[in-house]
């Protein structure tokens, strides 16, 4: 994934692997052989990278030894991984043990509403990892029109849908236009549930 991801920025920004691997003095074969999957960066290379291409390292960092499927390729799960934003959070409660069930956990999130009820009480915190691809019915973070939501993510034959679990908050088809980035994964709750 994070060759996938890398390969992305640099097109997006118009730089060639030759421009690239000048930047960073890294051979432009290593750059093909990171940006096709078959290699990762050290964490050297991946900073040397990252401010060639002028993007912060830790979002980037988070997609390390991350996998996308065809099927998240398919429906275009790549172009919606953030790869120069960061979570803002407005307040901190405390810290919290990272459970062992859940080592990848990049942050424990208390849950604001009811949406995802009963599964997800409000009030409850749910353990999340950034840039992580999700399949069909995960749960995710989701920024969706300059919201941050908690929402179940629905493959259908025709669309994707931001799927809520509590039956009085509306489904979010998105469209091949929609502006969503995934922010990460849900893992589970410090109540115990598993996914």
């Amino acid at each position: 994934m994070i060759g996938d991801m890398i390969s992305r920025i640099r097109k997006e920004k118009d730089i060639n692997k030759s421009e690239l691997g000048r930047r960073t003095n890294i051979n432009v074969g290593h750059i093909a052989h990171i940006e096709n999957e078959e290699r990762n960066p050290s964490h050297r290379a991946l900073k040397s990278i990252c401010r060639a291409l002028e993007v912060p390292y830790q979002p980037l960092m988070y997609t390390y030894d991350k996998v996308f499927t065809e099927e998240q390729k398919m429906n275009k799960m790549p172009e919606h991984i953030s790869y120069n934003q960061i979570l803002a959070v407005s307040s901190a409660d405390s810290f919290m043990e990272c459970p062992i069930d859940f080592p990848t956990a990049s942050l424990a999130l208390k849950v604001s509403d009811d949406s995802m009820a009963p599964k997800l009480e409000k009030g409850s915190y749910v353990f999340i990892e950034f840039n992580t691809p999700l399949e069909n019915k995960d749960i995710g973070l989701f920024e969706y029109e300059g919201k941050v939501l908690i929402r179940r993510y629905v493959i259908r034959r025709d669309s994707l849908v931001l799927r809520a679990d509590n039956k009085e908050f509306q489904d979010i088809t998105l469209s091949e236009d929609s502006k969503y980035n995934i922010i990460g994964k849900i893992l589970g709750t410090n109540t115990g549930l598993i996914f």
